[in-house]
């Protein structure tokens, strides 16, 4: 699903497992919010989810009905739930171990923990200054803009004692990130039968999002595409440089007439079949977790067109908590709390990934 800003309707209590870090280890007044999209953590939760996920764009019952399958596919919890605790951990883990331990905070747009309630937990904890670590890594109003927005949003709900907080930039480009998904790309190469690693198509993949979207204007408009491209040349050149590596798209929702970034996934694979490839390597760079889009898109729709045109189907994994990955997240935070320059010379401003 795409997705879109949503404001918490209540704000039920936070418990402990929110916050990584005791009191005692706040540094200065400083924290770090991880910021994600949220899941439903169990079959009743689904529908309201997926209703909070797609407010005001006029989606359909039937096909909210058709997505909430796809989760009741996996006993209605979403796997990016248990993938973000595990990531908060080893954030905290990275911090401590350079000698600066940190509190690390988790916080949602689309489900518990709200990222409203997890700001006013912050303020009452005594943080005076946050930055924020999005799981997205890419520019685009979905991935960075509304983000600005629910921070914005969770600190004017919060009041005057609400810290200052700081969206870390994005990483696409970074080489912890790239290091990551290339270890993944060898891994999969490995598993193909012998002899068809060399002949396999490498098919990076990452969230469709409407054309309008992607080209908009603004200080970091029109870079979704760029961005992408340029991190599955990377990824692929640090396992076999110059080699042919595809972008195609995944995950496409809305109204069938609004343009949204294409090839399609299953319909790419189609036409690799049709051109004699014999094997395919998915490589979600566009993700940061094995997450519904990852498990569902890629490992059964995807995984089920490639074995019906008589494809070898292999799925790279996400960064995931490589260690490479956690690395790079502790750098991002230790030069901005730091007052450092940004990485690449890439910044994130209040003003970026304005939509269309």
């Amino acid at each position: 699903m795409a997705v879109t800003t949503r404001s918490a309707p209540d704000q039920p209590a936070l418990s402990d497992d929110d916050k990584v870090g005791g009191d005692d280890d706040v540094d200065e007044g400083n924290a770090v919010l991880l910021l994600s999209f949220g899941g439903p953590e169990g079959p009743d939760d689904v529908l309201p989810f997926l209703e909070n996920v797609t407010r005001g764009r006029g989606i359909p019952r039937q096909r909210l009905t058709a997505v909430a399958a796809h989760y009741q596919h996996f006993g209605g919890v979403s796997p990016i739930n248990e993938q973000n605790r595990l990531l908060r951990k080893a954030i905290e883990d990275e911090m401590s171990s350079r000698g600066r331990p940190l509190p690390v905070y988790w916080g949602n747009r689309n489900w518990e923990p709200y990222v409203e309630d997890v700001v006013a937990r912050m303020a009452a904890d005594g943080v005076n200054r946050a930055v924020a670590f999005a799981t997205s890594a890419y520019s685009s109003a979905s991935g960075c803009r509304q983000y600005h927005e629910d921070l914005a949003r969770a600190r004017q709900a919060t009041g005057p004692t609400a810290p200052a907080i700081e969206k870390l930039p994005h990483f696409f480009g970074h080489p912890g990130f790239v290091t990551a998904n290339a270890d993944a790309l060898r891994a999969a190469l490995a598993r193909l039968p012998p002899g068809l690693a060399e002949q396999a198509r490498i098919v990076a993949t990452a969230h469709s999002i409407p054309i309008s979207m992607a080209r908009a204007a603004g200080p970091e408009g029109g870079l979704y595409e760029q961005q992408l491209r340029a991190t599955a040349r990377a990824v692929v050149d640090a396992v076999h440089p110059g080699r042919r590596v595809d972008l195609v798209w995944q995950s496409r929702s809305g109204p069938p007439e609004v343009p949204w970034l294409e090839p399609d996934i299953n319909a790419h694979l189609s036409r690799l079949a049709d051109q004699g490839i014999p094997a395919v390597i998915l490589c979600p760079i566009g993700f940061v977790s094995d997450h519904i889009e990852v498990l569902w898109d890629l490992d059964n729709e995807a995984r089920e067109t490639a074995r019906g045109h008589g494809l070898i189907f292999e799925r790279a994994a996400t960064a995931g908590t490589h260690p490479a990955f956690v690395a790079m997240i502790g750098d991002l935070i230790v030069q901005r709390l730091a007052g450092r320059p940004r990485r690449l010379g890439t910044s994130c401003p209040s003003t970026c990934c304005l939509a269309a």
